[in-house]
């Protein structure tokens, strides 16, 4: 499935205008053959927008959701994003995953907060594995600082993951986890991992680009600058079947050894 990552912090602070980032990358995206697009953490309204996260955080199936739908229908691809959102008087920094049909098959829950400006304005979620199926790929939810706990990836590859998608918000001076980590954690788990950042200075945060979409062989199929970008990679079932037939990481597990673990 050719996958593009939309790196970009959008217009912090204005739905409308994301949604019209959003939309006008979905076009791009299609004419190039994506069957998938996937937009950083907090895209639809920016991320460090102090109270105004509350004040912007919608419904898993509210508005904006409704017109992202839209726009994946529309476009005829698959739509990744990061938003605030609300349930009820608790806010979640969420991901949701929108079929090219425009049906809702996926929504998660950043389960592990970054710093004193996240743990401020956002609840942790509970659910560790959500999962999707689409276009033939077993697609998994993770947001940015999820990526760098090896058990939640791990969690993945035991529940089937093909195609891990990580929208973050990765700043300065952690860039290593862009460049290293995730080619990493894609080759030790034996999946894809789509890692698309955040760019460019935002309130007191510098984003660093540097997205990239690594194979399971731990090599980079596609990998951004420090600009605003669109890049496109391929997850490819058939060999991600090959490599997982050669690499023996998953079979030598000795699960009864790891018990102290938890």
């Amino acid at each position: 499935m050719r996958t593009a990552l939309l790196q970009g912090s959008g217009r912090p602070g204005s739905i409308v205008e994301n949604l019209k980032v959003l939309d006008e990358a979905a076009g791009r995206a299609a004419a190039a053959g994506a069957g998938l697009l996937a937009a950083p953490e907090m895209f639809l309204t920016g991320y460090a927008i102090g109270d105004d996260i509350a004040r912007l955080a919608e419904p898993a199936d509210g508005d904006s959701a409704d017109a992202v739908a839209e726009i994946a229908s529309r476009h005829g691809l698959a739509v990744a994003y990061g938003y605030p959102e609300r349930d009820g008087e608790t806010v979640y920094n969420s991901a949701q995953l929108i079929s090219a049909d425009g049906t809702r098959l996926a929504n998660y829950r950043k389960t592990h907060l970054f710093g004193c400006f996240e743990r401020d304005h956002f609840t942790p979620g509970e659910q560790h594995i959500v999962q999707a199926e689409l276009n033939g790929l077993t697609v998994g939810l993770l947001i940015c600082y999820d990526v760098e706990f090896p058990e939640n990836v791990r969690a993945h590859a035991l529940a089937g993951t093909d195609l891990l998608l990580v929208p973050t918000a990765q700043m300065h001076p952690y860039q290593f986890v862009a460049e290293s980590m995730i080619p990493v954690r894609a080759f030790e788990n034996q999946m894809y991992v789509a890692y698309v950042n955040r760019v460019g200075r935002e309130g007191e945060f510098e984003f660093v680009g540097l997205s990239v979409l690594a194979g399971p062989d731990g090599v980079a199929r596609a990998r951004a600058g420090r600009a605003e970008q669109l890049v496109f990679a391929d997850a490819d079932p058939v060999f991600l079947a090959a490599s997982r037939e050669t690499n023996p990481y998953l079979h030598d597990r000795r699960p009864g050894l790891y018990g102290s673990l938890v």
